[in-house]
């Protein structure tokens, strides 16, 4: 097992484990093409793409999971639970932002160099809290549509 599990670019201070599967080029190819990690991109466009994401899936447990579930109220109650959990989450990367002024990466991929200022970080968590709130409205659009609350019974039948 020894053969297979090393320390990461063999310096076990880093506190990372390189394995076959973190180590393999289909992972880092997939790591890589993610928002966090893809080239070229701004950190506004990283942070809206990621707050989109975020914002979109987080809506559906909220609203269907919640305590109002079966309420006339149940979509507008996910919204907003999801909104309140994008600003915490927005209030978390700001505060990791003002902490954290250089990145030491432990990992296979070195994180985007505008990233690695408070300002980037600023930019980056004021984007992802317009892309979450963006993504949760976009859920909620689509559950409140009639036609799609008529498929969704469908599956859910």
């Amino acid at each position: 097992m020894t053969d297979f599990v090393k320390p990461f670019k063999n310096d076990p201070q880093l506190g990372n484990l390189s394995t076959p599967v973190s180590d393999s080029a289909i992972v880092k190819a997939f790591i890589g093409n993610l928002p966090a990690y893809r080239p070229g991109l701004s950190a506004s466009r990283r942070g809206l793409e990621i707050g989109m994401a975020h914002g979109y899936f987080i809506y559906g447990p909220f609203a269907l999971l919640g305590p109002l579930r079966n309420t006339e109220l149940g979509s507008l109650a996910g919204l907003l639970a999801t909104v309140a959990a994008v600003v915490l989450l927005t209030v978390g990367l700001s505060l990791h932002g003002q902490t954290v002024t250089k990145l030491q990466s432990s990992s296979a991929l070195e994180a985007p160099a505008e990233l690695n200022t408070p300002a980037g970080w600023s930019e980056f968590a004021s984007s992802f809290l317009l892309g979450g709130a963006g993504g949760a409205a976009f859920a909620y659009f689509l559950n409140y549509l009639e036609p799609m609350q008529k498929f969704l019974g469908l599956l859910w039948s």
